[in-house]
């Protein structure tokens, strides 16, 4: 039986360059298209893979920087086949474009009370129309930062799925009351939780599938663990700026080549790994006992070195 593949990419203005206080037309370029490998690369290279992919698109920023900031991106996406669903950052509520990000609201959506939370993703998925999505049915909250009374939320809205827990992150601030180790879709408090994919490393600590987390042949072998192993889902992370450095200035060349090998490996086994999109409602086995791939001392060993190149060479602005 295939295992559907949730690739999801993360979609937002970054706080650090609006608090560097950039001009509005460079954190919109560093944070969606930062040194040409943000979201129109990566939808190429997702089309030239016939690959569906999620972007998870957070739109409160355009209280600051406009409608604009957001609505191209949100179009580029849709016209080029994927999918638009919610992605929220609460800490921009309040915040001003020149005030160096003194003015914020709260970094992580656990700590608002329900209809606090419930109040700013309903106005968050209103902008997110307004942008020109279609109805959001799925969300996943910045930070991973959800609990149950997020879900309580989301489900009043009409939301079918969430996508915030996160076992690397867990309690804190994911902190959804299910297992840090669950890796299955599972029903929960009114929706299909998918949490994200994580596996195991040294020491008995988890580490989740992020381009920026593991290494490429750490991504393979999670992705051939979960297909030998019939699991109900793989849900995998990235970012549209993730690929760059952290001043949106040069490509990370590291994580450029894991996207594309992440690529490679799920078009090469489209029939038992296939992406899917959330808007097609696809059927899920709920439930699933299934266990991350086991630790390997040698895979992590070598993701350590490859990490310490990226922070030393890769991450260096130009």
């Amino acid at each position: 039986m295939a295992t559907p593949v949730f690739l999801t990419i993360d979609t937002e203005l970054m706080w650090r360059h609006h608090a560097t206080d950039l001009s509005a037309d460079t954190v919109v370029a560093r944070s969606l298209e930062p040194a040409g490998v943000g979201v129109t690369w990566q939808l190429e290279r997702l089309r030239a893979h016939g690959l569906k992919a999620c972007f998870f698109v957070d739109p409160l920023p355009a209280r600051l920087y406009g409608m604009n900031a957001i609505a191209p991106t949100v179009g580029a996406i849709l016209a080029a086949g994927q999918e638009v669903q919610l992605h929220l950052h609460p800490n921009w509520v309040g915040a001003a474009v020149g005030d160096r990000g003194q003015a914020h609201g709260a970094f992580e959506l656990v700590d608002l009370s329900r209809q606090e939370q419930q109040d700013l993703l309903g106005e968050a998925r209103d902008l997110l129309r307004a942008a020109g999505a279609p109805d959001p049915v799925a969300f996943r909250a910045g930070s991973y930062s959800a609990n149950d009374t997020t879900l309580d939320a989301l489900a009043a809205l009409g939301f079918a799925y969430d996508s915030s827990h996160n076992g690397a992150h867990h309690p804190w601030p994911s902190a959804i009351t299910l297992p840090p180790e669950l890796i299955a879709p599972i029903a929960h408090r009114g929706l299909v939780e998918l949490p994200v994919t994580t596996i195991a490393i040294p020491g008995g600590g988890r580490r989740h599938f992020q381009i920026c987390a593991l290494s490429a042949t750490e991504m393979r072998a999670a992705l051939a663990h979960a297909a030998a192993n019939d699991h109900a889902a793989v849900t995998i992370v990235s970012h549209g700026f993730e690929l760059a450095n952290r001043q949106g200035t040069r490509a990370n060349r590291i994580h450029v080549r894991r996207f594309e090998a992440l690529c490679a490996t799920l078009a090469a086994h489209a029939d038992t790994l296939p992406t899917t999109h959330f808007r097609d409602r696809p059927a899920l086995r709920l439930g699933q006992d299934d266990r991350p791939l086991p630790a390997s001392p040698l895979r992590t060993r070598w993701r350590q070195v490859e990490q310490l190149w990226s922070n030393m060479v890769e991450e260096r602005a130009a």
